[in-house]
Parts: structure tokens; sequence; C-alpha cells
């Protein structure tokens, strides 16, 4: 039986491929073995001392501690003066726990608006003075009294008084049991000025401005009358 060299061929050269194939393989992983000996896998087992439970085991023996600046600072200006740089660093660590510890805060007096009066304006020999707030109802009421030290009687038309609070709005207010004409004797006369809360809304302090008539020569004011709450 004739034998057709093409496949005689075509078996000769798919064994010179498989063989090159093999020998390839053995030479690469001959070269890899030889090239990794001598390396070993890393541990990577914790360590033994990971879970003692004892401080300080897991620190290394060479670890390095670094000074702080002030300090060396601090000891080499002790041995130049001849002093204890022990001694020294405790004394400057005092210091600055004790500079460190915030100051006590002052506590801020308790602050009473009744502590503000009396409050009062002195012009021409009159004095007019207001001595206490209160809330009553619907109204703020300012005990107010007027006093005449001069020698002339003094006639006064309360639907002159001004009375704005600290933003500077007028207000309305009436007055009463307060006398139309002040005479010259010195003797205190008490009245009320009543002032309608609706119209304190946000307001923190009143004033009071008022003056004689008809010359309009007196100016008594006072201002900084706490609001009643």
């Amino acid at each position: 039986m004739a034998v057709n060299s093409t496949v005689v061929l075509t078996l000769i050269l798919l064994a010179l491929m498989f063989g090159a194939g093999v020998t390839s393989s053995v030479w690469g992983f001959t070269i890899g073995r030889e090239a990794l000996q001598g390396t070993t896998q890393p541990d990577v087992r914790p360590s033994n001392n990971a879970g003692s439970g004892k401080p300080g085991t897991t620190a290394s023996k060479d670890q390095v501690s670094i000074l702080k600046e002030k300090d060396i600072l601090t000891t080499v200006k002790a041995r130049v003066e001849g002093r204890d740089p022990e001694k020294t660093a405790q004394a400057n660590t005092k210091t600055e726990k004790a500079s460190s510890k915030p100051a006590a805060a002052k506590k801020p007096a308790a602050q009473n608006a009744s502590a503000k009066f009396p409050l009062n304006s002195r012009d021409g020999g009159i004095t007019l003075e207001v001595s206490a707030a209160s809330q009553r109802n619907n109204s703020m009421l300012l005990d107010v009294s007027m006093k005449n030290e001069g020698s002339q009687a003094v006639r006064f038309l309360y639907s002159f008084l001004n009375v704005t609070d600290d933003r500077g709005r007028a207000l309305s207010a009436t007055a009463e049991d307060l006398p139309s004409e002040l005479p010259p004797n010195g003797q205190v006369y008490y009245g009320t000025v009543s002032i309608p809360t609706a119209l304190l809304e946000n307001a923190k302090e009143v004033s009071l401005t008022l003056t004689d008539y008809p010359g309009q020569k007196l100016q008594l004011q006072i201002s900084g009358i706490p609001v009643a709450k």
C-alpha cells in the first residue's frame, strides 16, 4: 500500500511541534524553580504576643524616642546655668499646667430690674423721680413723685409728657394724681404714669420727658426705665 508523502510530512511536523512544546515547558519550569530557590513564604501567622493582653508586648524594641525642641532647649539652658535639668523641666511642666487652667469665670451678679430704681431727674429746683414699675391688667404702671424746692410755683400740662421706648417709638401714656401746679414748699407729691402694654412689644426700656407749661424752660428727662414683665 502506497503511503501519501503529504500525510507523512504532516505527522513528522506534528511530532516535532509536540516535542518542542514539551521541551520548552520542562526548560521553563526548571529555570523558574532555580530562580525561586531561597525564597520562602512570609509568616502570616499571628504573633504569640498579640493575644497575650500584656501592654507594650507589641511595641518595637528599637523604637526611637523623639524629643521636643522646647525640652532640649530647656535642658541645655539649665546645664549652662548650672541647674538640674530634671528639676527645671518639672518646674516648667507645673507652670504650664497652672497657666493652662482656665480662670474661673466670674458669675455675673444677678440683675434685678428693681435694683435700678429710683431713677430721677432734676432741673430748676424741680425733681421728677420714678421709684418702681409694675404691670397691672393691660398696663405698665410707673410710680412717680415730684417736688419743688425752688422759689416759685411751677405748672405742668401732662399732655406734654413724652414717653418713648428704646427703639425710639413714641408711646401713649396717662398721668394720674400728679398736681397741675407744683408749689415751692418741698413737699413730695405722688402719682402714676400708665402705659398700655400692647405698645411695649419687644421693648426693654422706656424714657420720660416732661417740661413746664407754658414757659417750657425746664427739661426733666429720665431714661433707662426697665419695662416690667
